[in-house]
């Protein structure tokens, strides 16, 4: 998808306060320079500076004198001359107080290249505790002129305002108390069409209020599906019995992607307008719930910002997006999908009244997690781990290792172990259907998965138990798993988790169990395999990632594609960013695999048993991934 002329949908938003000298405008124009140089050598698309920065906001008084009014009209023309200067590509907003019909309005300048775009006036003005605005400024409701000049300059005056650019960016301007009411006016602006809100603020600081502020910057993002840029005054401010941060947030999706405190300083992000653009599309409803329509808003024309020829930037995509950065709140996802995983397992257990599971324990990563989910399951319903029944079912190429872990997980915690060696079975249904057994082809091959199934619902049969599936959401985006045989199950406890998680999921389970650690850390050190075949002749295992390339590659891809919706196209240019140190050639060779066998497997996924939902991506065919089976492939 192609956003005006910016080919890859991303936009660098930039936030950034300085030491503010309240009263003196000229000075302060003089110090916002830097930040407009800097903003335009990093090539941001749009910058955002504080509430009243050409004043300062604890002006006070001043700001009814004629002196400081007469300041500002001397400062204007060296703000504008910065802009066109330091930053002319970008957009820019700053605060300072504006007079149109009789009134002062607490406003935010658009401006570009020298010129001005709009004018917006700030529409609530709080009166309470230290705050004194509507001394000094009258609110947007007031204003009855739509236009107001500014250094012999005409712009557009009021609050239904939207600036955009070639480059696909609409943006909307609040300032610092409209973010804090029931219905800020960024919520109407985002459902008439602006992807960016940008709020400038003077937001002092007293205990937990950083907090409460950045939850409102991340919600705001989240609630209207749109990126919201704010800036706070800096500790220039500090003047009085105040104390002020210069709190600096960019966030996009519920997500904070910038932040900055307790100095100046300018902070950016780069955010993808494509991917808030097929979100609203995909969730209608916030757009809905706002009572507008965009012939509600005026659209004001600004000159192409620097996406609209820029390449991405080496910053711009995670390679892991479905595993935080942050080992902390790694720790903490992993637990709450353990919870989530357990608690569903808990209640189907409960609902059907069955007191058995049944698992198939491998020594790998999947069945790995599976059992250690079922033993969470067991302990919250205070049920004896022995109703677990673990199968081990060593076949032609399960090696030493991963069944010597298998061996010792399924003792250490205390379920029933059994092993049956499914080489025998396999070998006579090879004579039965005149198969060579020394054959390596697809038959070898799922003719163990399926034995392995067999087993499993039989002794399910037998023990009036539930058979626990182990293979993981990556595993079902392939289809990497033999139809009727490990892709079918009587509950899929890991269908909502890709392969990139599982290894976090089963390390956090170690780190709260140090008697399990051992066993786990060796089972996360083995390489994934699916041990169908014999090694060879070198003694090398049968290797998935060798054949089908790094999960990383394929979780990558899936999650751009199910969570942002995005072409095969753009989802490889973004993995050649994200994935520097994998050749190019290597990057195609897996998507081709990756795209081909995501549609042309739709038909295992169209049958598969239920699994819990665990995050925004999943696989299921009643609700998340509704596709003909017989898809051949959307490129």
């Amino acid at each position: 998808m192609r956003i005006g002329s910016n080919t890859t949908g991303f936009v660098r938003i930039a936030a950034g306060c300085f030491r503010t000298r309240p009263g003196e405008p000229g000075k302060n124009a003089a110090t916002m320079r830097p930040l407009f140089e800097e903003a335009g050598r990093t090539d941001a698309d749009l910058l955002v500076l504080p509430e009243l920065a050409l004043t300062g906001y604890t002006a006070g008084d001043l700001l009814l004198r004629a002196g400081l009014l007469g300041a500002v009209d001397e400062a204007l023309p060296e703000l504008f001359e910065a802009s066109r200067t330091a930053a002319p590509e970008t957009i820019i907003l700053a605060g300072a107080p504006v007079r149109a019909d009789g009134r002062l309005f607490n406003c935010a300048l658009f401006m570009q290249a020298g010129r001005l775009l709009a004018v917006v006036p700030k529409s609530f003005l709080p009166n309470y505790q230290e705050f004194y605005e509507a001394r000094w400024f009258s609110p947007a409701s007031e204003a009855v002129s739509t236009e107001v000049e500014l250094c012999g300059m005409r712009a557009p005056f009021g609050t239904d305002l939207i600036v955009e650019s070639e480059s696909g960016l609409r943006v909307a301007a609040e300032i610092c108390e409209d973010l804090w009411v029931g219905t800020p006016p960024g919520v109407g602006a985002a459902a008439a069409g602006a992807n960016v809100v940008a709020n400038l603020s003077a937001s002092n600081e007293t205990t937990g209020k950083s907090a409460f502020r950045r939850d409102l910057v991340r919600l705001a993002s989240a609630r209207s599906l749109c990126a919201y840029a704010y800036a706070s005054s800096g500790p220039g401010e500090s003047t009085t019995d105040l104390v002020w941060s210069g709190h600096l947030l960019i966030a996009a999706g519920g997500r904070i992607a910038a932040e900055s405190i307790w100095r100046p300083a300018l902070v950016s992000a780069v955010v993808d307008l494509e991917r808030i653009e097929l979100e609203r599309v995909r969730l209608r409803t916030a757009q809905e719930g706002a009572g507008v329509r965009p012939g509600d808003y005026r659209r004001v024309r600004a000159l192409p910002t620097p996406a609209a020829k820029r390449a991405l930037w080496p910053d711009a995509v995670e390679p892991m997006p479905f595993v935080p950065k942050s080992s902390g709140r790694r720790v903490e996802r992993c637990r709450e999908i353990l919870r989530m995983q357990a608690a569903g397992l808990s209640e189907r257990l409960q609902k059907t009244g069955i007191r058995r599971l049944v698992i198939g324990v491998s020594g790998g990563l999947d069945s790995t997690l599976a059992l250690l989910v079922a033993r969470e399951a067991f302990d919250a319903l205070g049920r004896d781990p022995a109703d677990i029944i673990g199968i081990s079912m060593p076949g032609f190429g399960t090696s030493a290792k991963t069944k010597e872990s298998a061996a010792a997980l399924m003792r250490a915690l205390g379920v029933t172990s059994r092993t049956i060696d499914v080489r025998p079975a396999c070998l006579q249904h090879f004579r039965d259907i005149g198969h060579p057994e020394d054959r390596y082809d697809v038959v070898f091959e799922n003719a163990q998965a399926r034995e392995r199934t067999q087993i499993l619902m039989d002794v399910a049969n037998a023990e009036g138990g539930l058979v626990l599936g182990t293979s993981d959401m990556s595993e079902l985006a392939l289809g990497w798993a033999t139809f009727n045989g490990d892709h079918m199950s009587m509950y899929a406890v890991n269908a909502g988790v890709p392969k990139t998680l599982v290894k976090h999921l089963v390390e956090t389970v170690g780190i709260e169990h140090a008697e399990l650690k051992p066993i786990l850390d060796a089972i996360v050190s083995t390489e994934i395999s699916p041990e169908l075949l014999p090694p060879d002749a070198a003694g090398r295992i049968q290797s998935t990632e060798g054949t089908i390339g790094p999960y990383a590659l394929h979780d990558f891809f899936l999650f751009h594609l199910m969570r942002n919706g995005f072409a095969r196209a753009k989802i490889v240019r973004l993995a050649k960013t994200a994935f520097p140190g994998t050749p190019p050639e290597e990057i195609e060779r897996v998507a081709e695999i990756f795209f081909r066998r995501f549609y042309a497997q739709q038909y295992k996924r169209s049958s598969m048993p239920d699994g819990p939902k665990i995050g925004s991506v999943a696989l299921s065919p009643r609700g998340d991934l509704r596709l003909p089976s017989d898809l051949g492939g959307v490129e």
